[in-house]
């Protein structure tokens, strides 16, 4: 069994696979971490080797956590990887979007496929039927959005995400909602209708915190699914253990 540790700036997720299966997911918070992963290995004592993907501020001592019980690897741009990386600073590709490309090459392969991630940030991945990755995108994500609002504006209130009733706003509060909801859903199914304008057999996979909250407001086809990046990085675990 494997156990898949996806680290954020403030949240840490750890999966534990049976092959591909997914047996149990634990989300806390980061400064939490050794009690977690404690519990996690007692629950489960035939997990034998974890992999780490880490966006945030992991300390040495949460991978000795592990180590001291597993085979780690840790994920980087260094590992052996499952697709050809044609990004053009491929040592600043984040780890957590080349789980994300792993995943896809997994699940879709030899397909055009564009991966996006709704969390923090919205990233767009996209790698070709030749398993090639060319790049993407990166903007802003719902949160993130609504708090920059609020942090650089001197009258508008930081609000809850919600979905409008309409695109016309007949209130600050409802205005806000608009812009941020509507310009995010407008964007995304623009970038969509951009890669299929060049790739009409395109896949496209939404994955991420706002899955659920954006995935019915698409006018495009997708694949949703939250859990693609854990899959994606016990994919590359199962890769680098061959």
């Amino acid at each position: 069994m494997n156990l898949i540790v996806d680290v954020g700036n403030t949240y840490v997720k750890f999966a534990v696979y049976n092959q591909s299966k997914l047996k149990e997911k634990v989300v806390g918070e980061l400064k939490s971490f050794e009690n977690i992963a404690l519990d996690v290995l007692k629950t489960h004592s035939n997990i034998k080797k974890a992999i780490v993907s880490s966006v945030g501020k992991l300390k040495k001592a949460h991978i000795k956590t592990l180590e001291e019980q597993l085979e780690v690897i840790e994920l980087s741009h260094k590992l052996k990887l499952p697709f050809a990386n044609l990004y053009a600073t491929p040592k600043t590709l984040g780890v957590d979007r080349i789980a994300l490309v792993s995943a896809s090459v997994e699940q879709f392969p030899d397909h055009n496929v564009l991966i996006i991630d709704a969390g923090t940030c919205i990233t767009y991945d996209f790698i070709n039927t030749k398993n090639e990755y060319l790049g993407g995108a990166i903007s802003p994500g719902i949160r993130l959005r609504y708090r920059t609002l609020n942090n650089l504006t001197a009258n508008l209130p930081l609000l809850e995400t919600e979905m409008p009733q309409e695109i016309l706003g007949n209130s600050t509060q409802n205005s806000i909602h608009s812009g941020v909801v509507y310009g995010v859903l407008k964007e995304i199914d623009g970038v969509i209708d951009e890669y299929v304008k060049k790739y009409s057999d395109l896949t496209v996979i939404l994955t991420g915190g706002d899955t659920k909250f954006l995935s019915n407001q698409l006018k495009n086809s997708i694949f949703a699914n939250s859990n693609f990046l854990l899959e994606g990085l016990n994919f590359i675990l199962e890769y680098n253990s061959q």
